[in-house]
This record gives C-alpha cells, sequence and structure tokens, in this order.
C-alpha cells in the first residue's frame, strides 16, 4: 500500500586549487614613454598636456503645428515622450498652435533622434499628420 521512496546519494567531486598553482593576473602592456628633452645639466623637463573634450552638439527637437491634429494629442505626446507635467505641455501645445512650431526638449543626437521616431510613429498610428523634427543648435 504506502510505497517507500528511496534517497540516493550522488558523490560531487570537489577540486581545490592552490595558491600556489593559480595563475596571477596579467598586468597590461602600456606603450614606452617618450624620454623627455634634458640639457646638459642632467635636467629633465616635462611639460603637462591637458586633453579638453568637447561637449557633444545638442539637438533641440521640435513639433510643428498642423490645421488636423488634435491639441489633446499634442497635449498627450509632450507628456508621454517629453515627461512634461500637463501645464507646460498645454503651454508648448499653445505655443505651437500660435507661431507654429514649439521647442519639446534639448537632447544629444541620438536621443533626439529617438525622440523624432517615437512620435512620428505614434502620429502614424493614431492616424494624425504631426510633424517632429529635431535642429541643431547653434
Amino acid at each position: 500500500m504506502y510505497s517507500q521512496t528511496r534517497k540516493t546519494q550522488i558523490p560531487i567531486r570537489v577540486t581545490l586549487i592552490s595558491p600556489s598553482l593559480a595563475t596571477p593576473p596579467k598586468t597590461p602592456v602600456l606603450p614606452p614613454a617618450q624620454k623627455p628633452n634634458s640639457d646638459d645639466g642632467g635636467t629633465a623637463l616635462l611639460e603637462r598636456q591637458t586633453l579638453r573634450t568637447e561637449p557633444p552638439q545638442m539637438y533641440q527637437v521640435v513639433l510643428l503645428n498642423d490645421d488636423y491634429t488634435p491639441m489633446e494629442y499634442v497635449v498627450l505626446v509632450l507628456q508621454e515622450f517629453f515627461n512634461k507635467d500637463y501645464e507646460t505641455a498645454n503651454q508648448i501645445m499653445m505655443k505651437i498652435h500660435r507661431d507654429g512650431r514649439g521647442v519639446c526638449g534639448i537632447y544629444s543626437k541620438d536621443i533626439a533622434a529617438t525622440k523624432v521616431d517615437q512620435v512620428t510613429e505614434s502620429a502614424l498610428r493614431n492616424g494624425h499628420p504631426l510633424q517632429c523634427v529635431s535642429e541643431p543648435i547653434g
């Protein structure tokens, strides 16, 4: 009636590596340093050159006005894709309505291009002709 279950033990093999057998981490090979200019007095003068990188080119994402896209949809796009609160989104929407265009945000090139693609795809999916472009600043 009652079945008995047998527990089997499986042997586990553990191999320990002694610290003397472990290989030390490899150190990176650096290019040879340039020898400093020396004068006859036996002294050397090293000049430090500071490397300055310029910040990346920034782009502004701009929504363009049209006569067919509802104002409510533009506010929704500003809230969803540009993280604007309702009041700010409404102000930007009114600027787009009055001036024909409005800046939604300033981003690096890749992020601005992604925002433009997201807005354009969303507008097409919802049947609106809303146009969104990115322009370099400066």
